[in-house]
């Protein structure tokens, strides 16, 4: 049973051998009775129509699908489009986001900040949707200052957004700061602890250096210590974020948002390690 709710995150898969992987990956992860899946959505809107794919593909299992919508480079006409396609095929749940410009775009289009999407989408589609917004516990790469960041992060809020999920992270107190940090702004919104279990450890270290996330020194040494000994890393990687987690719940966290990478077994191996799972049967082994 699990403590907290949970939600699990993918990106669109590129091929249809991807696309039929996923489906098993949903099916999988419909054991933690996840309140909903997210889908991501690719630089400046590349991945607009394989995003829109997946989640009509989730949602047609019957567990509601919340598709990432980013708005730099985009025009309100545009964004209002993309709003219209999702609100016929029944979605009504977003995560909202800035973006990134593809490469070699020069202009911004008529959105500077995820704030002015959210109120975008709430002057003009109104309060049936429910809107997630992006948070960094240690701060967003691009931002110098942590003040700054976080006045950013309080006019997502204070914008019309339901709810946030924080960028993936593995020390508990920045998340905890962070928190307290965001409720001295007046944000009173559930903040939704993002979970990166570690499918690959150099693959994490490497988006952990891109996004300018924390892994302790402790970690990463016993990790480079077991150099291709693929079992010791799987086993230590899920005692480290099943610690995590454990703070996180212990500390009131509201909710944990699992990042995939559009696997299974390592999130229910994490969840069962946890208790939050039960273990198979011998006889479903």
């Amino acid at each position: 049973m699990n403590p907290i709710p949970l939600s699990c995150e993918f990106f669109p898969p590129n091929t249809p051998v991807g696309s039929e992987k996923l489906k098993t990956v949903v099916a999988d992860l419909a054991a933690l009775e996840p309140e909903f899946f997210s889908v991501t959505y690719g630089a400046g809107g590349s991945t607009r129509d394989k995003t829109l794919a997946t989640v009509q593909q989730i949602a047609a299992t019957g567990h509601e699908a919340a598709p990432h919508l980013s708005c730099v480079g985009s025009t309100r006409e545009g964004i209002a489009e993309i709003l219209a396609t999702y609100r016929a095929q029944g979605i009504r749940r977003i995560v909202a986001l800035r973006g990134d410009l593809p490469s070699g775009t020069a202009t911004a289009g008529e959105f500077r900040y995820a704030a002015e999407l959210i109120a975008f989408i709430r002057e003009t589609q109104g309060q049936d949707w429910r809107i997630e917004a992006a948070a960094y516990p240690e701060y967003h790469p691009q931002q110098r200052y942590a003040a700054k960041d976080l006045d950013h992060f309080a006019a997502k809020m204070k914008a019309g957004a339901d709810a946030a999920i924080t960028q993936f992270f593995f020390n508990p107190d920045a998340y905890f700061h962070f928190v307290d940090e965001a409720r001295k702004r007046g944000v009173d919104q559930p903040i939704v602890a993002g979970i990166m279990p570690i499918h690959n450890y150099a693959k994490v270290a490497q988006f952990a250096a891109r996004d300018g996330i924390e892994i302790p020194r402790w970690v990463t040494l016993k990790m480079e210590g077991y150099h291709d000994d693929t079992a010791s890393v799987r086993a230590f990687g899920l005692e480290v974020v099943a610690r995590l987690c454990e703070r996180l719940v212990a500390g009131g966290a509201p909710a944990i948002h699992f990042y995939t990478l559009n696997q299974s077994a390592l999130t229910l191996d994490l969840c069962r390690r946890l208790g939050w799972l039960k273990a198979p049967s011998a006889e479903n082994r």
